[in-house]
């Protein structure tokens, strides 16, 4: 049975994976995002530098926000989870960048993911009016 209070956006840019669970449920105007990850367009692992993986996992938040009608702008929390404890410096600068004054609210969680992944973000926005 479907509501038709909920969607499942999903564009061909929207980044997908394997496992089972949705890039995003839309709730009237809250979007619910999935963990985002350093992978590319079929859900393949992109290793790389601190730096690079959380640069892609956040470009990959904005896509599957894009897809819902949304954007790094109308985020209103995060959950972020940093591999290694010596990263949270590098990761709250980088996190200014793309995450400007109003911040939304954060919660981080370190030493927590696989070897294969040193950052992971999960979002909750509004749709843009």
């Amino acid at each position: 049975m479907t509501n038709p209070l909920v969607s499942y956006p999903c564009d061909p840019d929207t980044p997908t994976s394997h496992l089972p669970f949705s890039p995003s449920v839309v709730v009237g105007d809250l979007i619910f995002v999935s963990g985002q990850a350093s992978v590319d367009d079929k859900g393949q692992i992109i290793s790389d530098s601190f730096e690079g993986e959380f640069r892609r996992s956040v470009e990959n938040l904005r896509k599957v926000l894009v897809s819902a009608g949304s954007d790094l702008a109308h985020v209103v929390q995060t959950r972020n989870y940093v591999r290694d404890a010596e990263d949270v410096a590098l990761y709250n600068q980088l996190y200014r960048e793309y995450f400007p004054d109003p911040k939304p609210a954060r919660t981080t969680i370190t030493n927590c993911l696989p070897p294969s992944l040193r950052y992971e973000i999960e979002a909750v926005a509004v749709r843009k009016l």
